[in-house]
């Protein structure tokens, strides 16, 4: 595979995550504050493959969900940044977080 390929795959990945995003905001425009109340007290801190609660743990100055009933790892926007630019962080994270 070219170089050139990859970065039109790229290019076209980055077009779909933006048009996903704006079609998520469009969703999220047309639903009342009540009902985002409600979406945002049910799925609180819950994991989002079973269910459970998730629990806030410190991994390399960074605060990520961990899930120990199916031990899911979740993170927030910008937190897998904050880790990539560390090295060694994947290794390192598979072995805190092994079950």
């Amino acid at each position: 595979m070219s170089s050139g390929t990859l970065s039109e795959q790229e290019q076209q990945l980055r077009e779909d995550l933006a048009r996903r995003r704006e079609a998520v905001q469009v969703r999220q425009s047309q639903i009342s504050v009540d009902e985002r109340e409600e979406q945002r007290r049910l799925h609180w801190m819950r994991c989002p493959k079973c269910g459970s609660e998730l629990a806030e743990v410190q991994f390399r100055a960074v605060k990520v969900d961990k899930c120990f009933s199916c031990n899911g790892v979740f993170l927030d926007d910008g937190e897998l940044e904050q880790l990539t630019g560390k090295p060694g962080w994947f290794e390192g994270m598979l072995r805190f977080f092994k079950s």
